[in-house]
């Protein structure tokens, strides 16, 4: 494993917390805008990072410990303190896995939902925009916050089958038709759907789905197994779906909502955004950004909403996404919100919660609120026996590295 440039050691000291009052979410005049954000840096000293710590956990990313890293950024106090960028021959290493059909080599397999294509993944045809895989989902939720907010897209208790021809829907009951669009962006939908096996068993049900040219009639046409909102069941197509209402609800393609009023505020002109088959723009896992503009959007989470003088999502929006509203049954108190994960971890005997999100590979943005910290780890390890960095692990040895 051979790091791309040296590890780059930075920090700073940041006012976050008196930046909470809620305004009136609209676009700012052109001439009023405030200067381009640009990240600072400073040594972990500064902030009471101890620079050793930071040195074990780099030799540890270089021995391949945690298998494929591609990269791991810290941010205390607004200012970059550690940024370290790893280059794998992907190629190589999945090449034989590429050529050979499978559930993850799905449809055309030079496309890009054949997940060993170093063509497509991790890293969008050779540049630096990394997958953010299921991160996506937590991308979309702070867009609809935004659009329900400035009154573009209807409330979440509004019910699915409002924005279809019910009739045209397979496996329609009382419970189907109690669906809310909140139940798609909490994953308890009720829909019979199988996502906790791994996505290279041809039995899991994004991979069924995957394979259909629709994925949003795929989904919405399963049978219903549970009342909505009342079980935790992890579904991709929910987020399709969703997808496909932004679009009927507001006339706008949720990608080109989420540049307009996300990602050019925050100053991220670089991406990507991968399509369906069917063309939709796909919500679930679609988008790819650089490490640092990922870091944007969790700095823009961690000042609850607020970007350089705007309120860009509303701060009740980010609180109830954040709040725990159904155990994910993963080891510790790991909680699932409005598509944004938490859980509890340790420091200095007090336990305090973790905020991020949580994409397939080793995607892991995590906030820190009460440590005024982010981390931003991206990987690539996609096969079952892999090492794997979790956001527990990244989120001791950072945490251990603190002296204050």
């Amino acid at each position: 494993m051979t790091p791309l440039h040296p590890l780059k050691i930075m920090l700073s000291a940041l006012f976050l917390c008196g930046l909470l009052s809620v305004v009136v979410i609209a676009d700012e005049p052109t001439a009023q805008r405030a200067p381009a954000f640009k990240w600072q840096s400073a040594a972990p000293e500064e902030v009471g990072l101890s620079t050793e710590a930071l040195s074990a956990l780099h030799r540890d990313l270089l021995a391949g410990k945690y298998g494929y890293i591609d990269s791991f950024l810290i941010v205390r106090h607004q200012k970059i303190v550690f940024e370290q960028y790893f280059s794998h021959d992907y190629a190589a290493i999945y090449g034989e896995e590429a050529r050979t059909p499978g559930p993850l080599v799905i449809n055309d397999p030079s496309g890009p939902y054949n997940y060993f294509n170093a063509f497509w993944h991790p890293f969008y045809k050779g540049t630096t925009l990394h997958t953010l895989q299921s991160v996506t989902k937590s991308v979309v939720s702070l867009t609809l916050g935004m659009a329900i907010a400035r009154g573009d897209l209807p409330s979440l208790d509004t019910p699915v089958l409002s924005f279809f021809d019910a009739s045209a829907v397979a496996n329609v009951d009382d419970r189907k038709r109690r669906m809310t669009l909140r139940h798609l962006l909490n994953m308890s939908t009720g829909l019979e759907w199988d996502e906790r096996l791994p996505y290279s068993d041809p039995a899991n049900t994004f991979t069924i789905m995957a394979k259909s040219l629709d994925w949003v009639r795929y989904t919405l046409d399963a049978p219903m197994a549970s009342e909505p909102g009342t079980v935790f069941n992890y579904n991709s197509g929910a987020t399709l779906v969703l997808g496909h209402i932004f679009r009927v609800a507001t006339g706008t393609d949720i990608e080109e909502y989420a540049l307009r009023h996300l990602l050019e505020p925050l100053g991220i002109e670089d991406y990507y955004w991968d399509r369906t088959p069917s063309g939709l723009a796909d919500a679930q896992e679609g988008l790819y950004l650089s490490t640092r503009d990922l870091a944007r959007i969790m700095l823009l989470v961690h000042q609850r909403g607020r970007w350089q003088g705007r309120q860009l999502i509303p701060e009740a929006w980010l609180q109830e996404s954040f709040s725990p509203q159904f155990s994910t049954a993963a080891e510790g108190d790991e909680a699932f919100g409005l598509s944004w994960w938490s859980e509890s971890y340790q420091y200095r005997g007090e336990s305090r919660r973790a905020l991020f999100g949580k994409g397939f590979g080793g995607q892991r943005p995590i906030v820190l609120p009460d440590l005024d910290t982010i981390i931003v780890v991206t990987g690539w390890n996609i096969l079952p026996g892999q090492p794997f960095l979790t956001e527990a692990i990244a989120i001791e040895a950072v945490t251990s590295a603190m002296h204050h």
